[in-house]
């Protein structure tokens, strides 16, 4: 099955897919499991359809700025790749995308988690960390495969996609990879790790191992 790059009218499939490669990340659901009342109240099913949602303005805007990958039948594998010089932090695009709408459907605590801590310290670790090459690198926002289509090599077509035009290009790729199981797939890919970016306004830390790839 090829690798093929989709738009606005494939993202709500995409996202569900990536959902559903998500479903008990620790990071993803960093911004939802607050002890907010809220929270507290809100049903499994409900905490799952703002998850969904998080992904749909995310994949939606890469569509917009970035670059959205997919491959299978029904979008089994998906990733997120934002090019050099593009990002999605502009309100124009976090308007379009619908992003903004989580100041309003996320608990007191759960806005100051995502707006406030994870969106400025990946800002801000990507910025230090590439220094001078990072308007000139890719970023890997997202890659994930559902659990029942695991195994089919979906995973490093996705990332091989980008990987060689960056080589041919002599531009690197940057990653921050939510669950430490994965780090040892990234370095498969080419890329090393640099260090630990910690999210700690939870009761325990919360860890993003931060990643590059040499051309």
């Amino acid at each position: 099955l090829p690798v093929r790059q989709i738009g606005l009218k494939e993202s709500k499939a995409a996202a569900a897919s990536l959902a559903k490669a998500f479903e008990g990340d620790e990071v993803a659901f960093y911004f939802l499991d607050t002890p907010d009342k809220k929270d507290s109240r809100r049903s499994k099913d409900a905490t799952w359809k703002l998850h969904t949602k998080i992904m749909e303005y995310t994949v939606a805007a890469h569509c917009r700025k970035g670059l959205v990958l997919s491959i299978g039948e029904n979008h089994e594998g998906v990733a997120l790749w934002m090019p050099p010089g593009q990002n999605m932090d502009d309100w124009w695009t976090m308007f379009r995308s619908g992003m903004w709408k989580l100041f309003f459907k996320l608990s007191k605590e759960g806005r100051k988690r995502w707006f406030k801590e994870f969106l400025p310290k990946l800002h801000d670790t990507k910025d230090r960390v590439m220094g001078d090459r990072d308007p000139s690198s890719w970023y890997l926002v997202y890659i994930g495969v559902i659990p029942d289509a695991q195994g089919r090599g979906y995973s490093r077509r996705l990332v091989e996609h980008v990987t060689v035009m960056a080589d041919a290009l002599n531009e690197p790729c940057y990653v921050e990879s939510s669950a430490r199981k994965n780090v040892a797939i990234y370095e498969r890919f080419g890329f090393e790790k640099h260090e630990e970016l910690i999210l700690n306004r939870a009761d325990h830390e919360v860890m993003l191992d931060i990643m590059v790839r040499e051309p």
